[in-house]
């Protein structure tokens, strides 16, 4: 499915089943509620009316279901009727699955979506993890037929008017995003090194009119960026940190997006083994991501000051790789004893969250990171970890996932007990837990926190993405979809006001005490 382009349409036109393969797919109820004048064109005249009503009939979702129409060219599909509390109301993984499984084969096929309109964006994103871009097949590049799929919504319920343009426009940017951060994830080091990485920044920059701001090598090291430097130093393309701002005029408050991007993970010297270093090409899950979301999101319409910041390096061992032991002086202006060289991601995005705080000035720093294998365990593979200062911005991240098919769940927040595992005799922390049976995910995303400090009066945001940022072998795009929700409201884009959580319009004359307050504050 990698030569495939994805399209959204407010009506995708009638057509032959036999000529535009055809998958029609919804929650059953949902489903019932389709008249058959809607679907005729799209299935006559292999289809009856009576085949219709018959297939629906059939359907008996446990969770899923599905039903040949007309031989391989049409299907309908069952989401699950109902989920739990921890789950999407749109049912996005299993629309993903369905997809996957259902969808015929064919150069120019058809998907029709049945759903409510607060689960379009959801089941848009879900969809779009269906056919990732990147593949090095021999057979793909002997195709040269160009697929599509077109998507139309069918949208039931309360406000179940025709698409707007608008929101066409939004699911199309939306799902760019999140193709763009799963091919970025799936193309091996060999070629998705810092360079490349450096060249995806700047064509998203070049698209959007931003020139970015790219600290390398050499310049780490001397601006005090030893977290960043210690660990990509060892590796043939040199570390980088990269920055995309967008500064619109009337913006009421700054928000900083730091992904971690660590193109391969050899763990360095406290090396992996061969069992756990295959797909450590996903390392740099957090940093596609922001670079996904930010390019949706200035493409929508985003009214607040919004950088993003790349943390890049190549967790990589040679000569000059950084040993246990030694100790580096970070951008915060501590000093970190490095005893696990394979804890390299804090020590990437202490330095940029650093960098957003002090040079940036943002009042909202989120940082974004497949930081720890251990909250697979804690949270699974379907729901990210969110760790926060704000209660708030908790309940925000939970309701926002739940709002667009990237689940997420909250881990420990409590730095007076977790934080003492850093502890050090001769600098002002290790770099990796004492106890790795004490809460590891929560004392990883501290140690970022505490290069801003407990203290901050702003709102600082960690998401451990390390287990959903793929499914099997492919990259999901996992934080594209959940980064435009949560901060949607910050738009000027309709449908991510409506999937957003948050109200983050501040009123440019209120005090700062009532700014700060708002900024924590849910619709």
């Amino acid at each position: 499915m990698a030569n495939v382009g994805l399209q959204f349409q407010a009506s995708a036109g009638d057509a032959d089943p036999q000529s535009r393969p055809l998958l029609l797919l919804g929650q059953l109820h949902h489903l019932h509620r389709v008249p058959w004048s809607h679907v005729r064109g799209k299935l006559q005249p292999r289809v009856t009316e009576e085949l219709w009503q018959a297939a629906l009939s059939t359907l008996n979702p446990n969770p899923t279901d599905s039903c040949p129409l007309y031989l391989n060219y049409a299907t309908v599909a069952a989401l699950p009727s109902r989920v739990s509390r921890h789950n999407s109301p749109s049912a996005a993984h299993f629309i993903t699955r369905l997809v996957r499984t259902c969808l015929p084969p064919g150069t120019h096929r058809c998907i029709l979506m049945v759903c409510e309109r607060s689960d379009a964006f959801a089941s848009a994103c879900a969809l779009a993890r269906a056919f990732p871009l990147f593949t090095h097949r021999s057979g793909a590049s002997r195709r040269t037929e160009k697929k599509t799929v077109t998507v139309e919504f069918f949208l039931v319920g309360q406000d179940n008017g025709p698409v707007e343009v608008s929101t066409l426009q939004c699911l199309t940017s939306a799902t760019e995003g999140v193709r763009l951060a799963a091919r970025i994830v799936d193309t091996p080091c060999n070629e998705m090194n810092t360079d490349t990485f450096l060249e995806e920044i700047k064509k998203v920059g070049k698209e959007l009119g931003i020139v970015p701001t790219v600290i390398r090598d050499e310049e780490l090291k001397a601006r005090g960026f030893g977290g960043i430097y210690g660990v990509g130093k060892a590796a043939i393309h040199p570390p980088a940190l990269a920055i995309l701002s967008h500064t619109p005029d009337g913006a009421t408050q700054t928000i900083a997006w730091v992904g971690k991007g660590i193109v391969y993970d050899t763990g360095g010297l406290s090396m992996k083994g061969k069992t756990t270093m295959p797909g450590m090409k996903r390392d740099c899950g957090g940093a596609a991501a922001v670079l996904g979301a930010f390019r949706a999101a200035v493409k929508q319409g985003f009214k607040d000051t919004l950088h993003a910041v790349f943390c890049l390096a190549e967790n990589s061992v040679g000569p000059n790789a950084t040993r246990p032991d030694d100790i580096h002086l970070l951008y915060s202006g501590k000093t970190v004893e490095i005893n696990n060289t394979d804890a390299e991601g804090r020590l990437v995005l202490a330095d940029g969250v650093s960098y957003a705080c002090k040079d940036l000035g943002a009042d909202i720093i989120l940082d974004v990171a497949t930081l720890t294998g251990a909250q697979g365990i804690a949270t699974g593979k379907y729901h990210a970890a969110v760790l926060t200062n704000s209660a708030e911005w908790e309940a925000a991240c939970v309701k926002a996932g739940r709002q667009c098919g990237d689940l997420v769940h909250p881990l420990v927040y409590c730095p007076e007990l977790h934080f003492s595992e850093f502890t050090s005799a001769v600098a002002d922390m290790k770099n990796s837990v004492a106890d790795r049976d004490n809460s590891p995910s929560s004392c990883a995303g501290l140690f970022i926190a505490s290069h801003i400090g407990f203290d901050w009066p702003g709102v600082w945001v960690h998401l451990d993405i390390a287990a959903p940022v793929h499914a099997g072998e492919r990259a999901t795009g996992f934080g594209v979809a959940l980064l435009l929700a949560l901060f949607g409201q910050a738009s000027e884009d309709p449908l991510l006001n409506l999937v957003s959580p948050l109200g983050c319009e501040v009123d440019a004359q209120e005090g700062d005490a009532e700014r700060d307050s708002k900024r924590r504050r849910l619709v």
